[in-house]
């Protein structure tokens, strides 16, 4: 393990989220899809279920895309800056499925208070430990997706999105294969 349990599920979160716009793809076009993706991602707390709570999604989206490939110094001026926003305040807490964990808004805050301040505080554990290298972009040319490194030796380079790896697998295998 890289970082603690909750950084790693925040940071897995961040990746399924920017990844809802990868490649020219809307995944959250409709408040329906953005249910599904909050159901899938375990996010509870209070929402409006309105379209403004919809677009202030999209705009953290945007916002967490540039982070994931900041230099260090800007990630740092971002992730303060969305930290102070949401007026965080870390507090540990427990409860079902979850042990011990920092949360810093409360679950009445607004959804993209609460995931911002979610990602922000799993980048603050990236920062500190000097690992922004572990956050990528997918290595195939035609993907755009964003990619988390939790392996041990900083292998990872294809996204989960779609078929990255095999495609450039198989390319390989067919370049060789031409050769000989």
């Amino acid at each position: 393990m890289v970082f603690a349990p909750d950084t790693e599920v925040a940071l897995r979160s961040v990746v399924n989220l920017i990844n809802t716009a990868a490649n020219g793809q809307e995944h959250l076009a409709t408040v329906e899809d953005l249910d599904g993706f909050l159901a899938a991602e375990g996010f509870t707390g209070s929402r409006t279920w309105d379209q403004a709570e919809l677009e202030s999604i999209r705009r953290l989206r945007g916002e967490l895309a540039e982070l994931w490939v900041a230099e260090e110094a800007a990630a740092a001026e971002t992730v303060n800056r969305l930290l102070r926003e949401a007026r965080a305040l870390p507090q540990l807490v427990k409860h079902h499925p979850w042990d011990w964990h920092l949360h810093a808004t409360t679950p009445e805050a607004p959804l993209a208070d609460r995931m911002s301040t979610e990602a922000a505080m799993a980048i603050v554990d990236v920062i500190r430990s000097k690992e922004m290298d572990r956050l990528l972009v997918c290595a195939a040319e035609d993907c755009d997706a964003v990619v988390l490194d939790l392996s041990r030796n900083r292998s990872k380079r294809y996204c989960d999105t779609g078929n990255c790896a095999n495609r450039a697998h198989v390319a390989a295998y067919r370049a060789r294969k031409a050769v000989s």
